[in-house]
């Protein structure tokens, strides 16, 4: 396998272990502080009003595309491990979820009215988000909606990458967490050809390490 394909296997694998536990730990979007509800429901106002397909890539349990779906949001999502998806179908069996690599998305060009990734990339390796940002902007219809959200680096740093081996109680993962400043998002996602509307960065939660990035983006 190339190095992005064993990346990808080592991925799909760890999460197939978490997935129960992760669906019965991690929180609804109801359940956010009120400054990131506010940022998701605010791109859930822009998508529903515009209308067409919504893709939540990363989906995992799905708990994320209920919510954009009872807000008005024709959403569906998409996610590398087969056990999350089948926890979704089996929470949300009224909403379409699919198996896919952020890396290539299973949908044709230009087919989305929006584009959310939350606290789903991560995972992967700074050199291969110019390709996945390239995937978001394929599937997106002139003026699409893109929403990133997940854990940041510091303004003025090169970036972090932690290399996990466990987590969720200590089960069995493989794979690294890459925390990017803003700054260099936001480059990344121009140089995809997005234009960039918005990005905010909060800091740690209590008992949270990691500042909090969000950036909305429009495919032109």
């Amino acid at each position: 396998m190339s190095d992005a394909s064993s990346y990808l296997a080592a991925v799909r694998g760890s999460y197939d272990t978490v997935a129960d536990t992760y669906a019965g730990v991690v929180p609804p979007p109801s359940a956010l502080d009120p400054l990131s509800r506010a940022l998701l429901d605010a791109f859930a106002e822009e998508t529903a009003a515009t209308g067409g397909p919504v893709a939540d890539v990363g989906c995992g349990p799905g708990k994320v595309t209920a919510y954009l779906t009872r807000a008005g949001v024709d959403a569906f999502g998409i996610d590398l491990s087969p056990r999350m998806v089948a926890l979704a179908r089996r929470a949300h069996p009224e909403l379409a979820f699919a198996v896919g690599s952020m890396t290539a998305l299973p949908v044709p060009d230009a087919a989305l009215a929006g584009l959310l990734a939350y606290y789903s990339t991560h995972h992967m390796p700074p050199e291969l988000l110019p390709a996945v940002y390239a995937e978001f902007r394929r599937v997106l219809a002139p003026g699409g909606r893109l929403m990133l959200a997940g854990h940041v680096g510091e303004d003025d740093g090169e970036g972090e990458c932690r290399h996990h081996t466990e987590a969720y109680g200590g089960l069995p993962v493989s794979y690294d967490s890459h925390f990017l400043p803003p700054g260099r998002i936001v480059r990344l996602l121009e140089e995809a050809g997005f234009v960039v509307t918005a990005r905010l960065t909060q800091e740690p939660a209590p008992g949270q390490k990691r500042r909090y990035g969000t950036f909305l983006a429009v495919s032109p």
